[in-house]
């Protein structure tokens, strides 16, 4: 049966000699993957399909669905809401790099979730639309995303706690979680002044707290290319 959505892509893997299986994070039923054939090849509109699919695309779909069905297939595509910055920003790219590995070690569920799906669409037209003042957005992201996913913690105290018992964490310095609770109370538009080394370990912080919620997280390999742009 045919089914209307909004999408975001996270990611896709070739398959076979000019087709795609892509991951989309929908709103009508969550986590699904898409088998699309066509989209790779030398000729101009198999470039012009293959655009879908970069990461953290907003997608209107028509799709067919069938509940336990595995690998399933788009009827009608197009891009709801074009990037004005995201793709040409050096900064906004690596951040959205690092949002979309995220949000595919993250995401799993295969049931719709609107008001997170509205959460994850106006966080990255907000990282699009902001002139400046976005270099902690990643951090501020994954705090507010934590709510959704049921592991958010109430303030620094207690999110530093948790690590303490999960990898013995030392002491924090007042600082550290000053700005914490910053972060895991402010919206985005607020920009939060941060020492680099600071930065850097308050996201060593939070990714270690996603490890110790979602089994199988690991490690992030777009950390690196984030580290580059950000500090």
């Amino acid at each position: 049966m045919l089914h209307k959505t909004r999408g975001i892509v996270l990611n896709f893997i070739r398959y076979r000699e000019t087709s795609i299986v892509t991951r989309i994070y929908t709103e009508a039923f969550g986590m699904q993957s898409y088998i699309v054939n066509s989209v790779r090849g030398s000729q101009k509109k198999s470039k012009s399909k293959i655009s879908f699919f970069q990461p953290l695309t907003l997608l209107e779909l028509v799709v067919y669905y069938k509940k336990g069905g595995g690998l399933h297939r788009i009827s009608d595509i197009k891009c709801a809401e074009p990037y004005a910055t995201l793709p040409y920003d050096f900064l906004k790219s690596g951040i959205a790099l690092f949002i979309a590995e995220v949000l595919n070690k993250s995401l799993k569920e295969e049931e719709g979730n609107t008001a997170l799906f509205d959460f994850l669409h106006s966080s990255l037209l907000m990282l699009d639309h902001m002139p400046e003042g976005f270099q902690n957005f990643h951090l501020q992201f994954m705090l507010k995303l934590s709510r959704f996913l049921g592991f958010s913690p109430q303030s620094a105290d207690e999110l530093f706690h948790q690590l303490y018992d999960f990898i013995g964490k030392p002491d924090i310095s007042a600082e550290e979680k000053n700005i914490m609770n910053r972060l895991l109370t402010s919206p985005y538009t607020e920009n939060i002044k941060i020492r680099h080394e600071v930065r850097r370990m308050l996201l060593d912080d939070i990714i270690k707290f996603y490890q110790l919620h979602i089994d199988g997280f690991g490690d992030l390999k777009s950390l690196s290319i984030l580290r580059e742009v950000v500090e």
